[in-house]
């Protein structure tokens, strides 16, 4: 009769541990939470930082107006009326 009762105890033990190990919320489901948490905030951290660079390019651009031009000549071959351009073009040896 002590075997059964001893039986059912581990029984009940294990069933109550299931939930522990495996499953929705289980330390394995939080170890991974966690990871993704971290991973998470690493993104958000370099997005932040990019929004901080893109911010302050975008306060240059409004105080220095002929970096404006500048830029759109680089970026978007920008040419004045009246004016021609060249492209210098380098050959290797």
């Amino acid at each position: 009769m002590l075997w059964l009762l001893n039986s059912g105890l581990i029984i009940v033990l294990l069933v109550l541990h299931y939930p522990l190990w495996i499953g929705t919320g289980s330390l394995a489901d939080v170890y991974r939470l966690q990871q993704q948490k971290a991973a998470q905030y690493q993104t958000l951290a370099a997005q932040h930082q990019r929004n901080q660079a893109l911010l302050a390019e975008i306060r240059y651009l409004q105080q220095h107006r002929e970096a404006v031009e500048t830029r759109a000549r680089y970026d978007l071959g920008l040419v004045r009326p009246g004016e021609t351009y060249f492209q210098l073009i380098r050959q290797h040896d």
